[in-house]
């Protein structure tokens, strides 16, 4: 079962990711951990990748996909896979199908997580974390017993740079021109599941179970 996790910045679509990877005994297979780890074993691929990001250049389609299709030739991914971050443009997902193809393969699902823009907004824009535990909360749905601190550690709470307003609306914007295509694309090639994203977590998954019975 080779899965694609759809959804806008904030959507809960890597929550999900883990949730379907462990549901289904298969790898869950997300771009910055492939980077991260080609990096960290200094192979051929991840030293070319860090050329790139230490020039502050984004890493080239062709030798993300190059990453992607080791990571998803290893012995764990025998059974499928959940990608998660990838691809996230149709030339991305052109070059994957072109190459899954090659291997007489092909994704069997693209599960849209859909979540209105205010609402991803909320979510995001509340986010506080502990600098000093990693703790996170939420001004509303999960807020700390006393405002601005954490209950762990008593340390003073933050907003990270990536959930002030102005980046989420920057990321949701970089989303609707870039990677909601996808949507339109995986419709056409007949794999694209919609699941209301707004639901709690664990009705989300039960209505992705539903669907990949």
């Amino acid at each position: 079962m080779k899965i694609i996790m759809l959804g806008a910045p904030g959507a809960g679509k890597g929550t999900q990711a883990k949730q379907i990877a462990k549901e289904y005994d298969i790898p869950h297979v997300s771009t910055g951990d492939i980077f991260r780890a080609n990096m960290k074993n200094g192979t051929e691929l991840g030293n070319k990748a860090k050329e790139y990001m230490d020039a502050g250049k984004l890493v080239p389609d062709e030798l993300t996909i190059s990453m992607l299709l080791d990571r998803i030739s290893q012995e764990d991914c025998g059974k499928g896979y959940v990608l998660d971050g990838f691809p996230r443009t149709i030339p991305q997902a052109e070059s994957l199908k072109e190459a899954l193809s090659k291997r007489n393969e092909a994704i069997d699902y693209a599960i849209d997580i859909e979540v209105p823009d205010e609402v991803i907004e909320e979510r995001m824009t509340g986010r506080r974390s502990c600098p000093s535990c990693g703790a996170t909360y939420h001004l509303v749905f999960n807020p700390s017993s006393r405002e601005g601190v954490c209950d762990a550690c008593g340390a003073a709470l933050v907003q990270r740079a990536d959930d002030q307003p102005e980046t989420v609306k920057k990321r949701l914007a970089v989303y609707h021109e870039q990677t909601k295509p996808l949507i339109d694309y995986y419709e056409r090639e007949g794999v694209l599941k919609c699941i209301d994203g707004t639901q709690k977590p664990e009705d989300v998954f039960a209505a992705i179970t539903e669907v990949l019975k």
